[in-house]
């Protein structure tokens, strides 16, 4: 377990924690790429928003899913396929890792998996963003066992914060993201208002400034 973090991850929690993805530093360091995620969809209201907003600048990008909106909204994850996004999983019904009996939470992952599973061309591969951060090590490595990779994140919008204005959740991520970052976005309704305010703006600003957006 760990503790709520600050905008951007201390490099200590992730040496730590190093089981876990939080970033590809290595990889992209003289790339200049950035890797926006986003959770808690999909949902009508929202997502489409997303990718049309990604599409305009020709960026990819990650999405993770809960199982429970893939059954209720089954069409959206056809929008992510066309578009090249890559589709993850984020639970079936969005739990609370550190509450939750270990058996219970993997089961609800692998719901997830199978739900996702109906709806996309191509097996989904496993890589789960915990909801709320919060995942407990005996629940990683059973995971781990299935063949997941736990993705966390480098730099967090905090997008869904009523307490967080629109310019300041932009500044979040435009203040703090290098390359390799792993940001995080939400596309839902709590979040709306602040990250339909910031994602375009953060895409017109590393564009300009060379970057490409890639999917993990």
């Amino acid at each position: 377990m760990f503790i709520p973090l600050p905008v951007r991850v201390p490099k200590v929690v992730k040496w730590y924690y190093n089981q876990y993805v939080w970033d590809k530093f290595r990889e992209s360091e003289k790339k200049k790429e950035l890797f926006l995620t986003f959770d808690d969809g999909p949902i009508p209201e929202v997502t489409p928003w997303v990718i049309e907003t990604l599409n305009n600048y020709g960026a990819k990008a990650t999405f993770f899913c809960i199982g429970d909106n893939v059954r209720k909204h089954p069409e959206i994850i056809k929008l992510h396929e066309d578009a090249g996004n890559t589709v993850a999983n984020h639970t079936m019904n969005h739990l609370k890792g550190w509450v939750t009996p270990k058996g219970d939470y993997v089961n609800n992952v692998l719901q997830a998996e199978a739900m996702i599973n109906e709806h996309i061309s191509t097996p989904l591969r496993k890589m789960l963003r915990p909801p709320y951060g919060k995942i407990k090590a005996n629940q990683a490595k059973e995971l781990i066992k299935e063949g997941y990779e736990i993705i966390l994140y480098d730099v967090i919008a905090y997008d869904w914060d009523k307490e967080v204005s629109p310019e300041k959740c932009y500044d979040n991520i435009a203040k703090n993201v290098k390359s390799g970052s792993i940001i995080v976005f939400h596309d839902s309704l709590k979040a709306e208002r602040n990250m339909k305010y910031a994602l375009p703006r953060v895409l017109e600003k590393f564009t300009e400034e060379g970057y490409t957006f890639k999917a993990l």
